[in-house]
Formats: C-alpha cells, structure tokens, sequence
C-alpha cells in the first residue's frame, strides 16, 4: 500500500473524530564500517512507519491520543486497528492542555504523489575511493559513514497534504597510531557525500597524531581555551534544546529572569547570532511541522504548521524561545517552532587554526562527549573531553595533554565569555551526532573554560 494511500484510508477511518493527523515516514540507510583499516561492514536497509494522532472531543475539551506501528501495512483493517487504538489512548488522557485547531493548508504540494526517495551504497562511489586510499595509509583507521534518506508524508483533517525528503549523511574517522597509543577523531556532516574529502580528513588526523608526538601533563584548572566547531555544536545544541519558553514562564530554565523570560538580554558583545532556518543551504528541514509527540514548546495539534527561520540569540541577545500555538497564545507570544538544524554566525573571522594562532598559553580540544546537565537553572554542564587535547603555546601546537578532562561550564557562559570566533563552516557535532546532525558553527575560544577535573586515558 502507498504512503499516500495510507494517508487517505486512514483519515476516511478517523472521520467520526473531532480530528486527526497522519504521519507516514519511509527511510532508506546505506552504511560503511572500518576497522584496524580494514573494511567490516556495508549495507543498505528500509522501514516504514505509520504514527496515527487521534483528537478526540472528550468532557472539557479535547484529547489527543497517539499510537505508531513499524508493521508493514497490507490490510486497510490494519488502519482502522491504529484509529481505534489512538482514540482510547486520547480518551485515557483526557483534556490535553495544549489543544488547538489543526493548521489549515497553506501552499499546495506538488511532490505529494512522489514515490519514496532511496538512498543507495552507490552514494559512496567517490567516497569510497579516497577511503581506499586512507585505508592503505600507515595510521590504523577506524570509522562509520552513513547516508539517509527519510520520506515524510502529513496528511490531517485539515486538509494539509506535504511530502517531504530529508537527507543526513556524516563520517566520523578515528586514527590510531601503530601501536595504538595515540588517537584523533575528525568528522564531517552531509548531504550527499558530493562534498566530503575523506583524504584530507585523515590528513587532518593525521596532523593531530603528530601533534601527540609529545605529551604533557597538566592539572585541571581554567584554561584559554578554544573550542573547534564540533564542540561548540554540542554545547550550543543543548543550550537551543533548553530555550523553551513555558519553563522560562514558569521560572524553571535558565532562560527564566526575575520578570520573566530573559528575552532581549545581552549576553555578549560580538555581534553573535544563533538561529534555526529551514532555508539554510545544504542544511534544510522540513518547512512544515511534525510532531509525534507534545510537550513544552511542541504540540501535536501543531502539525503542518509552517516552520521558520528562528533567531534563539539574535546579535549577541536572547531573541527567541520556543512556544507551540496554544503556549503562545497563552503567554502572549509569537508561535515558534523549534528547528531541526543550528547555526551561529557573527564571528570575527578565520579558520581553527587561525584562533588557536593568537592564543599565547591554551588548550585546543578535539571534542566533547559524555555531556550531562548538573544545574538547570544555569545550565552548568558537565562533560569529557575525547581524542585529544592540545597545548597552545605562543599560537603553535606544542605537545598533547597526556590525559582527558572533565569539564562544568554553561554553553550560556560560552557566549558570555567568548572572545575570538572564527568562521562559520558545516560541522558534525560528537556527543549529539544521532539526534541532529545539521550544524554550522565556528571555532571560538574561552578564555576560563572549566577544567574540573582530571579524567585517566586519553
């Protein structure tokens, strides 16, 4: 049965409820795994998913039930199995608080009849290619590439029909020394893999096991620090997942002020912005919104709702939070929907190498990993840092820190405390790589970031 199908069945099964919502998302996967500079793994895999959200008019409002099956659909009984189950789940739930009417259509959507998109180990053809090559080198290469494409399908009550196809593509390459006593990571986000070197990837790898040639040893402390993108990606990802506005009402966030949300606070002087933008080249989402699920600034009455482009921090101020429709009009706002990609722009200029080129006494990291919240109401994280951490002495690389270090600082406090941020380029985040995977960020550089404490191995 086609997804289109199975959108129109089960909006006819649902017609005697106050409303409804499906959602049909097919995803194609092709992966490649290496390991001790070996090939270990290819493949290609489908699925499919059917999530069925049930509004249902209940005594003192409306309830919203939700019930998703990963079976393959053959039979249209199949369909009106899944109403009947969201139905009683809405009913068991009662009034939700968040209830709304759904969107209505906005503009039409031509691909709507589109098959699935499929994805292909094909994709990897110039990849792999470089990868031979890296592969044959003298460092032991380990790593994982992958390459999705998602296909979604809306169709509500309303009258919304959207289709839309989501690419994520990233690599991530460990290379360890002959002996395995040194190690660095580097990784890449993408959309295709048209645009990845995997050749300069491991040069670059490379370039940092030469670095780890020497090692010193230091003691936790607060460092001049700098922080290339993929770490900033990591904490600013959480600092953009803690900007929900009701905890900010309600005095329970970071984000909340003594009269209120902190909105239009300055937190820095550069000219920094952070935003979400379903338009951002090479890293777009979905222009509509779907939700399975409701929550603090996301709602599932929400659905097919326009989304756009979102300024969290707008030139170096708290801009934006996130509300669903109903929070927004409870609270007075502006409907904000939260985004699926982060940028921060509004640095100063220059490339990693040229922001740990002026500092005179400093670390340069690698990445983050193992990040943990220990304070809402600062956001005080916690986190290890992985695969190397360097000494920056006069703006040169001079050795590696024989260790790792546990960290506390507040991606707030990043902002706050910045003084140099580079350019702005696509980077693969480490800790949150799963869960979003398209950011663009800049190397910046902290003049006391937080070393807590010591962590053994390297």
């Amino acid at each position: 049965m086609r997804p289109q199908e199975i959108v129109e069945r089960t909006l006819a099964a649902a017609a005697h409820l106050h409303g409804c919502v499906v959602l049909v998302r097919t995803s194609s996967e092709a992966v490649l795994r290496w390991a001790n500079s070996t090939m270990t793994t290819n493949g290609h895999t489908t699925a499919t998913q059917v999530t069925v959200v049930a509004l249902v008019a209940v005594e003192g409002g409306t309830a919203a039930g939700v019930v998703a099956s990963g079976v393959a659909i053959t039979d249209p009984a199949q369909l009106a199995d899944l109403v009947r189950a969201a139905e009683a789940s809405a009913r068991d739930a009662g009034p939700a608080r968040d209830a709304a009417d759904l969107p209505g259509p906005t503009t039409g959507d031509t691909t709507w009849d589109d098959d699935a998109a499929e994805t292909s180990i094909g994709v990897f053809g110039g990849f792999a290619g470089g990868l031979a090559e890296v592969l044959a080198g003298p460092q032991r290469q380990y790593g994982f590439a992958s390459h999705a494409l998602v296909t979604t399908w809306l169709g509500t009550s309303a009258g919304v029909r959207r289709r839309w196809v989501q690419p994520t593509g990233s690599v991530e390459l460990n290379a360890k020394t002959p002996d395995l006593s040194g190690s660095a990571w580097v990784g890449a986000s993408t959309a295709d893999f048209a645009d990845v070197d995997v050749v300069d990837l491991a040069a670059q790898a490379a370039r940092r096991l030469e670095w780890g040639a020497r090692r010193v040893e230091l003691p936790a402390g607060r460092y001049d620090t700098v922080l290339p993108p993929s770490a900033v990606a990591d904490l600013l990802i959480y600092l953009a997942w803690s900007m929900d506005g009701r905890p900010a009402q309600e005095g329970r966030s970071a984000l909340a002020g003594p009269d209120g949300p902190r909105v239009g606070e300055r937190l820095t002087a550069l000219p920094l912005t952070l935003a979400s933008d379903p338009a951002a080249p090479g890293l777009e989402y979905e222009p509509f919104l779907t939700a399975t699920r409701s929550g603090d600034a996301i709602s599932v009455f929400d659905n097919g709702a326009p989304t756009r482009r979102v300024e969290w921090i707008r030139d170096g101020a708290v801009g934006e939070l996130a509300y669903s429709r109903a929070e927004a009009a409870e609270f007075g706002t502006e409907f904000t929907p939260p985004g699926d990609n982060l940028l921060l722009t509004g640095g100063t200029g220059g490339s990693l190498d040229d922001v740990a080129g002026r500092v005179g006494r400093g670390l340069l990291l690698t990445c983050l990993w193992y990040i943990r919240l220990v304070d809402p109401e600062t956001l005080l994280l916690t986190g290890l840092t992985r695969d190397g951490v360097y000494l920056v002495e006069g703006g040169e690389v001079v050795g590696e820190v024989d260790h790792n270090f546990r960290f506390n600082h507040s991606p707030l406090d990043v902002l706050r405390q910045a003084v140099d941020v580079g350019d702005t380029a696509r980077t693969l985040p480490r800790e949150w790589k799963d869960w979003f995977t398209r950011t663009a960020m800049p190397a910046v550089r902290v003049p006391e970031f937080t070393m807590s404490s010591v962590s053994l191995g390297r």
